[in-house]
């Protein structure tokens, strides 16, 4: 959880039990890199199986970044995934995600209108 409060996802903070559901639901992979004493990354894939999958989140501990973890991350996510291809959505280093073989597309993430935060009126 540490690894959440860093990147600064309360939705993942909120709930322990509604965490662990979200990231071990039916169509999830999960996969979380250590070095036996504590979580240095991981990575939630959602997939159909056969086509498409979502990497809809990875998270890398600042002090192991670029030794190689988040590339590992995605490909074993992926590989376990039985897709043929990972959406996602961007919100940080932009040269890392073309630094695989991709395709960029326009997006939007929607939320309902009833998670906003109260102070600053952005979705949570």
């Amino acid at each position: 959880m540490l690894l959440c409060e860093q990147e600064g996802w309360q939705s993942f903070l909120k709930d322990p039990e509604t965490t662990w559901k979200a990231l071990t639901a039916p169509g999830v992979i999960t996969i979380v890199a250590g070095d036996g004493e504590r979580v240095l990354g991981f990575a939630q894939l959602q997939t159909d199986g056969v086509v498409q999958a979502h990497l809809s989140v990875i998270a890398v501990d600042p002090a192991s970044r670029r030794q190689g973890i988040g590339r590992g991350l995605i490909e074993e996510a992926f590989s376990r995934s039985g897709a043929r291809r990972i959406d996602l959505i961007c919100e940080g280093p932009e040269e890392f995600y073309r630094s695989f073989a991709h395709k960029r597309f326009s997006g939007y993430r929607v939320y309902p209108q009833y998670e906003r935060d109260n102070e600053t009126g952005l979705p949570r």
